[in-house]
This record gives structure tokens, C-alpha cells and sequence, in this order.
């Protein structure tokens, strides 16, 4: 085993001087490419360019089978540790989905019965704190299935940043007026919620698995809260839910804001609620907006090439 660490710790060595080669060589290629213009100059950069690009691949291929370091946030969860699954990294990620699939029926089940059928602060709280729970639990997962190569990127990391304080915030505002107000709109807002990543997880399995079939999608990519770039196979089904879903998330940023206003309001929460309810539906539309344009621009780029 020492053996085995000290060969890792060498691989890791020469894999970070081979980078740092590449980025000298990629300056000086910059640098030579705005000095000399010629064709056959141009010709050369463009294949040192192509192979610097494969090289780039390797490396990153080479990397998925040595240590991985933890990120900030798994190191302020878990300390400084080794976090790569090598070959356990499907089974992590299947399992993963299949946590977030329990936990969503387990959600909309709960979320429908303090509608209907339990009207109390304490059935409410239990479920606010399994949602607290919830989502520090898959932010944690999602960020080691990151660190093992899972392309979650951008807003999808942060969106659950702010559900967690979303639902921390709900877990601790005082039954009063306003939250009786609220509670209602809330439990219909979290049980369409439910449905919809319900519908989404059903509808992304299916396009990964067909993406991965063709060899389009890669083998550690996941299901997601919104909207990505290859989930364009069935589009007119999905995204109709998808706008509903950020739009109700607007109208309860603005009645949160209403009641912010209302004479019976004495709590702090409601505002910081309306703040985080819109901060959701800004990211979650913007991104949207942001892949739906990518796609386009991508679509027209292959139909007019010569443009």
C-alpha cells in the first residue's frame, strides 16, 4: 500500500508540471501566433493547438483515476480527505438518484398531508427540518460525484445553497398571523414541486440513458433540479412545468412581500423568504433563458456553417 500511495503521489506530481507546461507552451503559442500571421504559420499553430486540446483530454482522463482533492466545501464538511470512488463511481451516482427519488415521493407525501390533513407547527417544522436535511444531504453528495468528474456546474451547485437557507429560514419562523397566512400557498408550491422533479427525474433518466446509449452523454452525468443543454429530446413536454414551477416561485416572493407590509407583521423571516423565493426564480429563469439561447446559437451555428 505504501508502495501504491508513494506511485499516486508521483502520477499527481507529474500530471500538475505536465499542466504547467502546457500552460507556458499555450502563452508562448499566443505570443508567436500575433508576431507571425503567414498561412503556413497559422496552419502550424492550429494543429499544435488541436494536439494541445487531446493532451488536455488525457490528462483529465488520467486525473479521474488518481486521488481527487476535496473542494472547499467537503473539506469544511468531511477535513481534507481523499474523495475519489474510482471504481465505484456509477454505483455512487445510481445511488444517488435513487435518494433523491425516494426523498421527492417522500416529500410530496408529506407536503400533501400537512395540506390536508395535519395542521400543526410541529408536523410543518418536521418537515421543513427534513428538508434542511435534504438538501445539505445532496449538496454534500453532489459535490464528491464532482469531484469524481460529474459535470454539475454553475447555478445547479448554488440553487441548493439557497434551498437549504430557504428551508432553514422556514424551519425557524414562529407560528404567527403571517405564517398561517402563508402555509397554505407553501404546502400547494412545495407539493407541485415535488410532482414536477418527479416528472423530471422520469423524463432525464430516460434521455441520459438514450444519450449514453449513443455514446453523446457522459458516464457520470445526473439528473438536475432545471434545465440543461441535453435535455432538448422531448422539450415541449418538460419545460411548460419548468416556467410554471419558477413562476410560482416569483408569486411567492411577491406575496411574502405583501405580507412583509401587512400590519400583523412583527418576524424578520418573511422578507428574507420573499429575498430567497426570488433569488431562486431569477436563477432558475435566467439559466433557462441562458441554455435556450446556447442551443439556438449552437442549432444555427450547424445549419449555417458558413456564417
Amino acid at each position: 500500500m505504501d508502495e501504491y500511495h508513494k506511485s499516486q503521489k508521483s502520477c499527481i506530481s507529474m500530471v500538475n508540471l505536465i499542466k504547467r507546461k502546457i500552460k507556458d507552451f499555450v502563452q508562448s503559442l499566443a505570443r508567436l501566433e500575433r508576431q507571425d500571421q503567414t498561412p503556413e504559420s497559422r496552419k502550424k499553430v492550429a494543429e499544435l493547438q488541436f494536439r494541445i486540446t487531446e493532451l488536455k483530454n488525457k490528462l483529465k482522463e488520467l486525473e479521474m483515476s488518481l486521488p481527487s482533492s476535496a473542494g472547499s466545501f467537503l473539506r469544511l464538511c468531511l477535513g481534507n480527505i481523499d474523495v475519489s470512488l474510482y471504481q465505484k463511481k456509477l454505483e455512487y451516482k445510481d445511488n444517488y438518484e435513487t435518494f433523491k427519488l425516494k426523498m421527492t415521493v417522500l416529500c410530496l407525501v408529506f407536503a400533501f398531508s400537512n395540506l390536508y390533513i395535519c395542521n400543526y407547527r410541529i408536523t410543518d417544522s418536521i418537515f421543513h427540518g427534513i428538508l434542511v436535511w435534504y438538501y445539505s444531504t445532496l449538496t454534500l453528495q453532489e459535490h464528491i460525484l464532482i469531484a469524481n468528474g460529474s459535470r454539475i456546474k454553475g447555478w445547479w451547485v448554488l440553487h441548493h445553497y439557497f434551498s437549504i437557507l430557504l428551508s432553514g429560514l422556514l424551519l425557524i419562523w414562529p407560528e404567527g398571523t403571517i405564517y398561517q397566512m402563508f402555509r397554505g400557498q407553501f404546502f400547494v408550491f412545495s407539493c407541485y414541486l415535488s410532482f414536477v422533479q418527479l416528472i423530471q427525474y422520469r423524463y432525464q433518466s430516460g434521455v441520459l440513458y438514450r444519450l449514453r446509449a449513443l455514446g453523446v452523454s457522459y458516464g457520470m452525468d445526473v439528473t438536475l433540479d432545471g434545465f440543461h443543454t441535453w435535455m432538448f429530446r422531448g422539450l415541449g413536454f418538460v419545460l411548460p412545468f419548468l416556467i410554471f414551477g419558477y413562476l410560482f416561485q416569483l408569486y411567492n416572493a411577491y406575496t411574502l412581500f405583501v405580507f412583509f407590509h401587512h400590519p400583523s407583521c412583527l418576524e424578520w423571516q418573511v422578507l428574507a423568504l420573499s429575498i430567497t423565493f426570488f433569488v431562486l426564480f431569477f436563477g432558475n429563469m435566467t439559466t433557462l433563458v441562458y441554455v435556450m439561447r446556447s442551443k439556438y446559437k449552437q442549432t444555427h451555428k450547424i445549419k449555417f456553417p458558413c456564417n
